[in-house]
């Protein structure tokens, strides 16, 4: 793939960035360029929009569009921008997929639809999409059953690894995944088949056990992103000890922010509190923050920047 282009030797922490809106509901783009300026400076190697946490399903048609283009337009090319274009209809998920790779994104994260239930069903799937986006538009595979309900085996992963180039990345978010990442990384031991980026999800909430096993780096959301790419600096730099202590000092507000179903209006919260956006508003159905909340989140972020500083 070209250099702009997300590749299989990708590495670092692609941020996945949620929408901000406004006290009505809007999209917001004042937060919009705040947040992207925000990314940028706390270092990360790329940014995420549209996934699951960016509430795309809650997005018209035209927001999509819009959001994205504004995105790319404040990263102007300087990160790699990768674009949720994950549709139940495949012809609808190219065809905005090619309007994002015209756009300028650096590759596409894709989730299975739901209701795929064997292997061959999973294999099928991904070959129509792969086939149809084509080999010069990089995809990013994300695992995350879940949500989807879709179980992703070793097996399936590795023939669609040897039969489509442009499967060039792993989201890994199947939990429990150790084992996962393992099996992928020893099959493609000593060159026996291609070795694909994996970066992983969740938050981060296993992210020194995954870097231990073989992934890349990460592709989720914390609303203290700077962590994140030290924590993979560190490992990078064989400094495995200085970055699990790193980890530990952010885990309680992480464990926290990870809560199924609340975490991402802790994390617009979080974000709103460091100015990276205006409202921490989530679009309906979805949840907000209660004075009891608040008065919770306060104490974490009390510790959290009391450990920071000791």
């Amino acid at each position: 793939m070209p250099a702009h282009k997300i590749s299989e030797t990708t590495r670092g922490v692609f941020i996945i960035a949620p929408t901000p809106f406004d006290e009505s509901g809007a999209v917001d783009a004042y937060s919009t360029d705040t947040l992207v300026d925000f990314f940028l400076a706390k270092g990360v190697t790329g940014i995420t929009i549209l996934g699951v946490l960016g509430e795309a399903p809650k997005l018209s048609a035209i927001e999509r569009k819009d959001f994205m283009t504004q995105t790319l337009r404040r990263v102007a090319g300087r990160v790699q921008i990768v674009v949720g274009a994950s549709d139940a209809g495949t012809d609808n998920l190219v065809r905005f997929a090619r309007e994002a790779m015209d756009l300028g994104a650096a590759g596409l994260m894709i989730a299975p639809v739901a209701g795929l239930k064997t292997d061959d069903h999973v294999y099928d799937y991904w070959a129509a999409v792969l086939e149809k986006l084509g080999p010069n538009i990089p995809v990013c595979y994300q695992d995350y059953p879940q949500t989807t309900t879709v179980v992703s085996s070793v097996s399936v992963l590795n023939r669609l690894i040897d039969a489509f180039p442009n499967f060039v990345m792993l989201k890994h978010e199947d939990c429990p995944g150790l084992g996962k990442i393992t099996s992928l990384r020893d099959s493609a031991r000593d060159g026996a088949r291609r070795r694909v980026s994996i970066l992983v999800g969740n938050g981060g909430l296993y992210l020194p056990q995954e870097l231990r096993r073989g992934a890349d780096g990460a592709m989720t959301g914390f609303a203290f992103p700077e962590m994140l790419v030290e924590v993979c600096a560190k490992f990078s730099a064989g400094a495995a000890k200085e970055a699990e202590n790193l980890f530990d000092l952010y885990l309680p507000v992480l464990r926290h922010e990870q809560q199924p179903g609340f975490g991402l209006a802790i994390r617009k919260e979080i974000l709103r509190r460091r100015g990276a956006i205006k409202s921490a508003k989530i679009r309906h159905p979805g949840p907000s923050l209660t004075p009891a909340d608040h008065r919770e989140l306060d104490g974490l972020l009390v510790r959290l920047n009391n450990r920071l500083g000791a």
